[in-house]
């Protein structure tokens, strides 16, 4: 670190979470409630709580941090709420109604089912305005474009107030002439609005993929340059010597200017920075393949890592929109704290995805919520102490509990308040596995072969039963689990992705001087990009990949491959591996089949020097010495309630095993051990949990 702070702020559906790392190794936590109407208020009331406790102005306290970084919702918001711009788009004729068609493509789970109603169009039918103009897959034009055409399609724009126009054209990945041309005459006749072309944005073969990628970036990134600019005008008031960094989908950080235009890269940026800080975690005890679970107070996000690398995805559909930049592999359910539990018209029982979020919050909160949710279930089952929620600035109200669950759940499905509780407890639980295998044993990994890592205020109280289903018997829970991406973000570097389309058939033909020379224009651009934001060259690293796929197939496999030379001996080391890993993923390979490449990636990386945390030291203290009491807690579907103990985790000394069933708490999160774990506190400010052998 350069100066004496570095500060990351994560903004979630319930509280936005600050950690403030120093330069003596200490580090801080604090939570503000988050104000979706606004999230600047909930940063300023974090930073408050931060002058407050350092007993500074938080205007000495900025100024000295040498990182800001903001992981923000703003986009994931806009596009979950439709509260995004105006979008008009310029298309080649006839594929005016790609978005709609979508491939064909209906989600998983309604496949069959005929009154499933289709998405939202972000730009309506009469925005998309069809433009005579042909590239070939080759790069040739086949028809000119028409400069008029364009220029009536933006007179109509004009007149339809438009905020922002998208631009994607057949092909235009091999040659963006046409697609330069349409923005330079955008640009001219609507001068400040956005605009943003397919080939900019997604510059890889699939033409829906792009073509919806760009339109959803240029839905949201006028928003997100609405929230950038008042967010760094608002640091630099403070005195912030350096740029505010955000955090982006693909586990990286950006300046504000590189996201203004690009909000399609922050869509998923809370959650993607866990699987950094889970690598870090995991590197004391020798462990590189990590799955971190991070529950909140409104959702589930699941990532996993494997031999310390993280699964990213490209061409999903993410909330029914189809996006195609790299994207941690983000699995999120609705069954977060603040989850909603009801009995439906069948009489079944139902948890989430509904979520109180931060007003009304949970029932015990006492601030106007009716319906039980996760949280109020977990203090029924003695789980939570009703004074030590966020170090007792939170008082919970057990009776409210009780009484929502019985009202909502137990008398409409006959059962006890305390069988209700656990049937909500373990319904969680279960969506949660689900979400769980998606990310791991449907891509080809065994859960029981990680390390599961406990994130996100809630999780503690479900970890060890998550880690018992799947099969894991390690789980680590760091103390800033409540703040984990936070945390996540003041370790992690900077990163561009740069992605171009290559299509060529691997054999005895393939051209692989122009592939060089296409993968060093790439990592040039990165290069410069990162050299101008003050890196130097021996802090700028370089990794690759290649989307491959057999000849005639429609899907692609991504594979590594080294930086440097591509000669003929590195390319049949990528079939082989590309041959592998179909295999793994589809359970078969078909290596005497010729083998095509399609679309590459260089990924440049800026290293940020991290914080060094000061480990924990002994205190010589024994483990009665934490010991706060003993609460009644249930742990079965029996009504057999146990008398726990419950132990204060800034209490607890190193070394000290706590044998289940048991409670620790911490000031932000409660960690649950249930029969047949063990708990250990490590110097590095982790709990290690343990499944005994004879269970």
């Amino acid at each position: 670190m350069r100066n004496t702070y570095r500060l990351g702020i994560d903004a979630g559906g319930t509280f936005t979470d600050f950690v403030l790392a120093e330069k003596n190794g200490d580090l801080r936590v604090f939570k503000s409630p988050s104000t979706p109407q606004d999230g600047t208020l909930a940063i300023r009331a974090g930073l408050a709580q931060i002058s407050e406790a350092l007993g500074r102005p938080i205007e000495e306290i900025v100024s000295e941090c040498d990182l800001c970084i903001n992981g923000t919702t703003v986009a994931l918001n806009a596009l979950i709420e439709k509260k995004g711009v105006k979008v008009g788009l310029l298309c080649t004729a006839g594929h005016e109604d790609s978005l709609e068609i979508r491939l064909g493509h209906k989600e998983e789970g309604y496949r069959y089912e005929a009154d499933f109603p289709p998405a939202h169009m972000i730009v309506p039918r009469h925005l998309r305005r069809p433009i005579n103009e042909r590239v070939l897959a080759d790069g040739c034009i086949d028809r000119n474009l028409n400069d008029q055409e364009i220029r009536d399609a933006v007179a109509y724009f004009r007149d339809q107030g438009v905020e922002s126009v998208a631009i994607s054209f057949v092909w235009a990945v091999r040659n963006p002439e046409h697609e330069r041309r349409a923005k330079a005459i955008v640009q001219e006749m609507m001068p400040g609005v956005f605009v943003c072309t397919g080939s900019e944005v997604y510059p890889q073969v699939r033409e829906y993929t792009r073509t919806s990628t760009t339109v959803v970036n240029a839905y949201l990134s006028p928003v997100m340059r609405r929230y950038v600019e008042r967010i760094d005008e608002y640091f630099k008031s403070l005195g912030a010597r350096y740029p505010v960094r955000y955090f982006q989908s693909n586990g990286g950080l950006a300046i504000g200017e590189a996201m203004q235009g690009r909000a399609v890269n922050a869509i998923n940026s809370g959650p993607a920075s866990a699987p950094q800080a889970g690598i870090y975690v995991g590197q004391p005890f020798g462990i590189d393949n990590v799955i971190t679970v991070d529950m909140g107070g409104t959702s589930f996000d699941i990532t996993l890592t494997k031999d310390g690398q993280t699964n990213l995805n490209k061409n999903i559909d993410f909330l029914r929109y189809r996006i195609g930049v790299p994207m941690i592999q983000v699995e999120t359910l609705g069954a977060g704290g603040g989850s909603i539990c009801h009995v439906d018209e069948y009489g079944m029982l139902q948890v989430g995805p509904e979520s109180a979020g931060a007003n009304p919050g949970p029932v015990c909160y006492g601030k106007g919520g009716t319906y039980p949710t996760v949280t109020d279930a977990n203090l029924v089952l003695g789980y939570l102490n009703p004074d030590a929620v966020l170090g007792g600035t939170i008082r919970l109200d057990r009776e409210a509990a009780v009484r929502a669950v019985r009202e909502h759940v137990a008398d409409p499905l006959g059962i006890s308040v305390e069988k209700a509780a656990y049937g909500i407890s373990t319904i969680v639980n279960l969506n949660m596995v689900n979400g769980i295998r998606r990310v791991s044993i449907e891509r080809g990994y065994d859960p029981r072969d990680f390390a599961l890592l406990c994130a996100g205020g809630a999780a503690g109280m479900h970890i060890t039963a998550l880690a018992e289903e799947i099969g894991s018997t390690t789980v680590l829970v760091p103390k800033v689990s409540s703040v984990f991406c936070a945390f996540g973000q003041i370790i992690s570097d900077v990163r561009y992705n740069y992605l171009a389309s290559e299509p060529m058939r691997l054999d005895g033909n393939a051209d692989l001087s122009k592939l060089n020379r296409k993968f060093d224009d790439l990592e040039s651009q990165g290069r410069e990009h990162l050299l101008s934001d003050g890196f130097k060259d021996n802090e700028i690293s370089c990794s690759r990949s290649v989307e491959m796929r057999y000849v005639g197939q429609i899907h692609e496999c991504n594979v590594e491959i080294h930086p440097g030379r591509i000669t003929r001996e590195k390319i049949a080391a990528v079939i082989d591996d590309f041959h592998k890993r179909h295999e793994e993923l589809y359970t078969y390979a078909e290596p005497h089949n010729p083998v095509e490449l399609v679309n590459i990636e260089s990924t440049l990386v800026g290293k940020v020097q991290k914080p060094e945390l000061a480990p924990l030291k002994t205190k010589g203290h024994s483990a009665d010495s934490a010991l706060i009491e003993y609460r009644p807690a249930l742990f079965d579907d029996q009504g057999h309630w146990t008398d726990t103990a419950v132990y204060s985790g800034p209490t607890l000394d190193l070394g000290r095993v706590i044998e289940g069933p048991a409670i620790v708490e911490e000031p932000t999160t409660n960690i649950v051990v249930r029969p047949g774990w063990e708990l250990v506190l490590e110097p590095n400010h982790c709990y290690r949990l343990s499944r005994k052998k004879s269970f």
